[in-house]
């Protein structure tokens, strides 16, 4: 990125961008001497910056290795701005759909590699706070959450699960809630961000039976159920296989 002196520009910002510009057009992180290289950045200077935008979450360095890549909150960004990414646009018309249906607020919410965040919302009402906005990132208790705790591979959600504050909510593989919700297709949170309102998630799956994501209905605590088979559940648990069956997927 060629950097523009300019009375009008704020340089360092300039500088700052170049480098994730330059991670950007990588398919593979980066090592800090890479970047150093092909930024000709002085090294003391490209501490600052690299330190900088971790912190900003706009690059992520990996504590084993050392090396760059993109952080989360430049996904939280994309999905914000292309709410009408092929999935989420497929997805859409469904949220509508369901918040028609369930007079309760719909998330779409997708993986980042330090969790769940909401790419999409369908607000049914306007003066409900549900504690989430695009790009907020979902913690493993909330029934978005237990979804992904469930249905990712475990691998890839350990990070996550240990680094919330609210461990014990988490869902421990093997018991009768993660058995159910494997079983069921359906997970339930009793206000898990904000107080007396819940939620409850369907999880959606592509050809492959992979997880692309999770479909959240949030309401006021009296009107979420608790359990599959009250007949808003069984509606979400049909929407579950309609959706996913738009993906390729097929339950045997």
């Amino acid at each position: 990125m060629e950097i523009v002196k300019s009375g009008s520009t704020i340089q360092s910002l300039q500088i700052g961008m170049s480098i994730i510009d330059l991670l950007a057009s990588q398919r593979n992180p980066l090592r800090f001497s890479d970047i150093q290289e092909s930024t000709e950045i002085t090294k003391s200077n490209l501490y600052k910056y690299l330190n900088t935008l971790t912190q900003l979450e706009l690059l992520y360095r990996d504590k084993t290795t050392g090396m760059y890549s993109l952080g989360s909150k430049l996904i939280q960004y994309g999905m914000a701005a292309i709410g009408n990414e092929d999935v989420t646009s497929r997805i859409t018309p469904y949220l509508q759909e369901i918040s028609h249906h369930t007079s309760c607020t719909v998330l779409f919410s997708v993986w980042t590699y330090d969790g769940p965040i909401t790419a999409k919302i369908w607000n049914s009402n306007q003066n409900l706070n549900i504690g989430a906005q695009l790009g907020t990132r979902l913690p493993p208790s909330s029934s978005s959450g237990k979804v992904f705790t469930v249905f990712q591979d475990s691998s890839i959600t350990a990070d996550w699960i240990e680094k919330d504050n609210n461990v014990s909510a988490a869902l421990l593989r093997g018991t009768k809630e993660y058995q159910a919700i494997q079983k069921y297709k359906i997970a339930f949170a009793k206000e898990p961000l904000v107080p007396s309102v819940s939620s409850m998630s369907i999880p959606v799956f592509n050809y492959n039976a992979e997880l692309l994501g999770a479909i959240t209905a949030v309401g006021f605590t009296e009107s979420i159920p608790d359990h599959y088979e009250d007949p808003l559940s069984q509606y979400l648990r049909k929407s579950f296989l309609e959706i996913s069956n738009i993906f390729g997927y097929s339950e045997e």
